[in-house]
């Protein structure tokens, strides 16, 4: 009797279908204001990919873009209330919850793409994950280059100095962080959401915008652009991150896989963004659009005066900017 029992349960188990045995895949959505044509949204699928190849049939990666899911901004308090798992966050993002690391979205802070892998990957990037986890509750699985931010403008203009901005009404995402670099650019910010930019630029709402130059492309601003300011006052990253929730409940294994996955996504990115800004300005001289240089000098000392002596400089961690400078 003992044995048919046995025997019956152990035909159950192994039905077809059988809920004992099923494996619920791990569920990953990840929300991105980057539209599908920008490497960001590329590299996440290079992560998807990669996931898959190393752990087949155990995750679920769903990628939401053009931010389709949690509009630009609302993704950390999503990952906070477990409505969602991933990410690509700004520094801006999380300085408005740790105010400190406010000094990461300074303008001229960071010197290149090299400088800030370096910066990123190395202790003072490990200090921003652990920090990150303790007060937000996120993890910070890979640093990409986001580009390093110049000017759009819808009309052209002379600009030499950010006095020549006066007036501007530069479009800045909604944030205290990214209205005070409007400002200390010399323009007049103006917050609006990501998707209306394109609109905002062709109607007038807005006279410019600030982003890398692929960005410019992949979202088509250069269609309602004129000119090209070559200021780069922001050599800007964005944080792959994930919830620490969803973090801690993977195994060793699946974190490990995870990971790795990313380091393959930001690596794909990088390259890609590094070659592409070289190549873009013959791209936008050859839509008629003028590329004009100002004083970068003056830009810069104009920008950092402004922030040294902002209510952001007072609550920077002693010594992190000297630290910064210092990576080389």
């Amino acid at each position: 009797m003992k044995f048919a029992l046995a025997a019956l349960l152990a035909g159950c188990l192994c039905a077809p279908g059988a809920p004992a045995l099923a494996q619920t895949k791990i569920l990953l959505r990840i929300s991105t204001p980057a539209v599908p044509g920008d490497w960001h949204v590329k590299m996440l699928y290079v992560f998807k990919d990669e996931l898959e190849r190393q752990a087949p049939g155990r995750f679920e990666v769903q990628i939401h873009h053009s931010g389709t899911l949690f509009r630009q901004g609302a993704e950390v308090v999503a990952m906070q209330r477990g409505n969602l798992e991933m990410a690509l966050l700004s520094m801006q993002d999380i300085a408005r919850q740790i105010p400190e690391y406010s000094i990461f979205t300074a303008g001229y802070l960071i010197r290149d793409p090299e400088h800030l892998a370096k910066v990123y990957d190395g202790a003072i990037g490990r200090e921003i994950d652990r920090r990150t986890v303790e007060v937000m509750g996120v993890r910070l699985l890979q640093a990409v280059y986001l580009g390093t931010r110049q000017l759009g403008l819808s009309r052209p203009r002379t600009v030499r100095t950010p006095a020549d901005l006066a007036g501007v009404k530069l479009r800045m995402p909604a944030s205290k962080e990214w209205l005070f670099l409007g400002q200390a650019l010399g323009a007049n910010p103006t917050p609006m959401p990501f998707p209306e930019v394109y609109l905002g630029l062709k109607t007038g709402t807005i006279d410019g915008q600030d982003n890398p130059l692929p960005t410019l492309k992949s979202a088509k601003f250069y269609e309602v652009t004129k000119q090209i300011v070559l200021t780069g006052h922001l050599v800007d990253v964005l944080q792959l991150s994930i919830s620490a929730k969803t973090w801690n409940a993977l195994s060793a294994a699946h974190r490990a896989q995870v990971k790795r996955s990313a380091a393959k996504a930001g690596r794909f990115n990088d390259e890609n963004r590094i070659r592409e800004e070289r190549e873009l300005i013959e791209f936008f001289r050859a839509q008629g659009i003028a590329i004009t240089t100002p004083d970068v000098a003056v830009f810069r000392k104009t920008v950092q005066a402004a922030y040294l002596k902002s209510e952001f400089a007072a609550k920077w961690p002693k010594g992190l900017l000297e630290r910064i400078n210092a990576v080389k």
